[in-house]
């Protein structure tokens, strides 16, 4: 690890190279392969394809390991990559993509995006050429002039997750929809101490369309340790210390499978459930921060603006 050896400023300098050439050399990899594919749909396409956004994975993982000193992944429960997963996380920083993709033992990950992100170059642009979901948030006032618009997001994530049956995945859901960060917190009124209210709807579509093909669901927390609570600026400016992840392996039961959008009972009942999740996990984040003697997010008054 280079951080033992450099100081760091030229460590965060070469591991920011690392990490946003990984994105433009892989990205636009796999942009083009994923254009190509539109034109000849051939099964060898489309395992170049994934072949190209392993190699990004690959990528994330060299420059964590060139970045910080100590990564601790503790998955309870037997995992593997030919398998599909659901994991569900809590959501710090967009470092927590470079982290969840770098973990090899699981699947190829494929994340639920803002719809802001698809004009992202290189980032938007390889997500849509993966067959991803972007996720576009509709307003009661939007619902209210264009009612077309009500269950659109539901129909284009049931689409994208169809396209998932065909490779080993892991569907990748930040539960609470945006980053953390004390200002949000307050703002919500968040009844969790280290936790945004949790959105329980792309968890239900996925489960809708892939539940009985999905192995396991993986409930992750990812806390970090570094100089300040700015956790992108520690991993760029050499500061990021310790990345700590917790995977729990949990069963996929019929409880947690029914129709989210029609049924009312049942979303009444998986929104209790996931609520409950996040109780839990709360509670899990605060003993990690305890055992490793760090600060919890909500006492911080530094925002993440990255």
């Amino acid at each position: 690890m280079l951080k033992k050896w450099l100081p760091n400023w030229l460590n965060g300098l070469i591991v920011s190279c690392v990490i946003f050439l990984n994105v433009i050399i892989f990205g636009t990899l796999v942009l083009l392969l994923g254009l190509i594919k539109l034109v000849l749909p051939l099964p060898i396409i489309n395992t170049i394809l994934h072949s190209m956004y392993r190699g990004w994975c690959k990528g994330n993982r060299l420059g964590l390991w060139l970045g910080c000193a100590d990564i601790n992944i503790n998955i309870n429960g037997d995992v593997n990559t030919k398998s599909w997963y659901l994991l569900i996380c809590n959501h710090m920083s967009w470092l927590d993509i470079v982290v969840l993709s770098s973990i090899n033992v699981l699947p190829a990950p494929k994340f639920f995006l803002k719809d802001e992100l698809k004009y992202v170059p290189f980032i938007g642009s390889g997500a849509w050429a993966m067959g991803m979901p972007f996720m576009k948030r509709v307003t009661k006032a939007q619902l209210a002039k264009n009612p077309k618009l009500k269950g659109l997001d539901v129909e284009r994530t049931k689409h994208s997750c169809r396209n998932f049956r065909n490779n080993p995945t892991t569907i990748i859901n930040f539960v609470e929809g945006t980053r953390y960060t004390p200002a949000k917190h307050k703002r919500q009124q968040s009844p969790f101490k280290n936790l945004l209210k949790p959105k329980a709807g792309g968890i239900a579509f996925a489960l809708e369309v892939l539940g009985e093909q999905f192995d396991a669901m993986l409930n992750t927390s990812v806390v970090y340790s570094g100089k300040s609570s700015h956790i992108c600026r520690n991993i760029l400016k050499g500061e990021l210390d310790a990345i700590y992840v917790s995977i729990n392996v949990m069963p996929i039961n019929e409880q947690m499978l029914g129709s989210y959008q029609h049924d009312k009972a049942f979303r009444s009942r998986f929104q209790k459930y996931v609520n409950e999740l996040w109780v839990a996990k709360d509670a899990q984040l605060t003993s990690i921060y305890a055992q490793h003697d760090l600060p919890e997010p909500h006492i911080s008054k530094e925002v993440e603006t990255l």
